[in-house]
């Protein structure tokens, strides 16, 4: 099964940007959606945008849509989150995961990351 890592995260300011990338060690995981997830101190995890297999389609969380633009590279077995207009809410440990199905739901999705801390000063 293929193990994904997250990278890139970090702290930034208010209004700044990072862009996440998530990896496949392993087998490939082109055939797969993809989808990132955020978890806040105290909250539960939540959906933040996904892709499908070929990138042709993206959706993303009210929160975020118009900020984060998610994208993949099927040949370098990597996916980006590029996340600008940064807020305070936005703070939270960013996870990617793949998904055989087309779904915003966390239990649907496997081979999850560690994460990597995303911390936006006000």
């Amino acid at each position: 099964q293929a193990q994904l890592v997250e990278s890139g995260g970090g702290l930034v300011q208010a209004g700044g940007s990072l862009r996440l990338s998530c990896a496949a060690a392993g087998r490939t995981f082109s055939p797969y959606n993809i989808g990132w997830f955020r978890q806040a101190p105290g909250k539960e995890r939540e959906f933040v945008s996904a892709i499908n297999w070929n990138g042709g389609i993206t959706s993303y969380a009210d929160s975020v849509k118009g900020r984060f633009i998610m994208s993949r590279d099927n040949a370098k077995n990597t996916v980006y989150l590029q996340m600008n207009s940064l807020k305070f809410a936005d703070t939270a440990v960013y996870y990617c995961a793949r998904s055989g199905s087309w779904t915003k739901v966390a239990t649907n999705y496997d081979s999850w990351g560690q994460g990597t801390q995303v911390t936006v000063s006000s």
